[in-house]
């Protein structure tokens, strides 16, 4: 069945691809934005080791399964159920996860839209366009819907080549260019005056918040969906692994790849924001609290890059080429959740799949910017605070209650025969049973109460 449906023909391969779903917009806004607010390098420590004891036991939950059946999500969970109500619920969190995941795009196309729009408007810059730079960036409908829908049309491109020719090929390609280009910047970033102070901040640890059930909490819900846990990407993506992968290294390196990319992107943003601060940008509400994730990217960091002269325009051309590459890679993804189902499940072609619901994906996101006071938060709210944390729930539920441990065991084994002497096999069954379901729901709870 494997063949038939494609599968990553090297291990980088599928790290890259991996890694490149993981690695989106949250983690190079939203993560260092998240450390500054929390006690900075208290904030970091908590985070990573949250990551490697809640993202990883529940990333590898995903990767297990969807390697066993080497199917889209909704098959997988029915076939390791052995009973007809688990096979029905297990089919209808595979379907609410491609409604959430395909929800998840069309908001992230948007944004991602945006990000095209402010690199292309520094290029405009460059050969006197002013107008026209203007124009790109401007809240506007017209500029909106086109940079949605030409994002859209490269998600849908790289999709309809397939596992090998299009996921592969571009996350393999994307990825070192991101790594790259996020160093650059980061070592650029670094001679400016006042970075240092960002980097204080970052690094210096805060203890007496490291303990806080807000920073807990808050470290929690960074690493979990960081990850892009919760609504089948990785799933998908471990039913294109090969049997003789071994999983809890692949696993592992994912994690690895992720999380340095976050706290690299740290690096990164905090430092900006003391260097925009330093240059007569505030960075701080009324309140004294840091401003917020979307105010910080269209915002600050352009009023930064305007008072840098020409070098500004070329570090800000950079930095949203950066943003776009990290949309890219994890809506390639998002898209093929829902492309594997009906593949599968309804027999379409990968082009006509891929098309037809790209489409429907670009009208969802054009209603949404249509009644965009209404919508745009609404959606963002309902996929990664209450959806995302709920359905990552259920998969730790069905590879820990519902599978069979030694059916896991034996599927474990494929590319591992000494598995169930390691460290691994000690922690993680007992582990993603009964630890991982109360921390997921325990960022639940905090997205509904606060």
């Amino acid at each position: 069945m494997a063949s038939s449906r494609g599968e990553f023909s090297s291990r980088f391969g599928f790290v890259m691809a991996a890694a490149g779903s993981a690695v989106g917009l949250g983690n190079i806004w939203g993560f260092p934005t998240q450390a500054a607010s929390n006690g900075g390098a208290a904030f970091l420590l908590v985070y990573l080791v949250l990551a490697f004891t809640l993202a990883y036991p529940a990333l590898m939950a995903e990767l297990i399964i969807g390697r066993h059946a080497h199917a889209n999500a909704v098959n997988a969970l029915r076939m390791v159920s052995s009973a007809p109500i688990s096979r029905n619920i297990g089919a209808t969190v595979g379907i609410i996860g491609f409604i959430v995941a395909s929800l998840i795009l069309s908001f992230y196309a948007i944004v991602a839209g945006w990000m095209i729009a402010f690199c292309l408007s520094s290029l405009a810059q460059l050969f006197g366009m002013q107008d026209f730079a203007q124009w790109l960036v401007s809240f506007g409908m017209p500029r909106n819907i086109l940079f949605m829908c030409a994002f859209m049309v490269m998600t849908v491109a790289i999709i309809s080549a397939g596992v090998r020719d299009g996921i592969e090929r571009w996350s393999a390609r994307l990825m070192p260019l991101l790594l790259v280009t996020l160093v650059l910047l980061v070592l650029y970033v670094f001679t400016l005056d006042g970075a240092m102070e960002g980097l204080k901040v970052y690094l210096l640890p805060d203890f007496d918040r490291a303990l806080s059930p807000k920073l807990i909490i808050a470290a929690m819900g960074s690493a979990f969906f960081s990850l892009s846990l919760g609504v089948g990407t990785m799933l998908i993506y471990g039913s294109y692994i090969s049997d003789e992968e071994n999983l809890p290294v692949v696993g592992g390196l994912v994690t690895l790849v992720d999380i340095s990319i976050a706290v690299l992107a740290g690096f990164l943003v905090l430092p900006a924001m003391y260097v925009a601060l330093h240059n007569g940008v505030e960075i701080y509400t009324a309140t004294g609290a840091l401003i917020s994730e979307d105010t910080l990217i269209f915002t600050v960091l352009p009023e930064l890059f305007k008072t840098m002269g020409l070098a500004g325009i070329v570090v800000s051309f950079t930095f949203f080429f950066l943003m776009a590459i990290a949309a890219l890679t994890s809506s390639i993804s998002m898209l093929e959740v829902p492309v594997a189902y009906v593949i599968e499940e309804h027999g379409l072609g990968r082009k006509l799949a891929v098309c037809t619901i790209g489409a429907a994906i670009a009208v969802t996101s054009a209603t949404i910017l249509l009644n965009f006071e209404t919508l745009f938060g609404l959606v963002i709210a309902f996929t990664t605070r209450y959806s995302q944390p709920l359905l990552g729930f259920m998969f730790c539920i069905y590879a820990g209650w519902v599978w069979h441990r030694d059916k896991v065991l034996q599927e474990v084994r494929k590319g591992s025969p000494e598995v169930e002497h390691s460290l691994f096999w000690k922690i993680w069954p007992g582990y993603v049973r009964f630890v991982c379901p109360v921390i997921i729901l325990a960022i639940f709870a905090q997205s509904l109460w606060g």
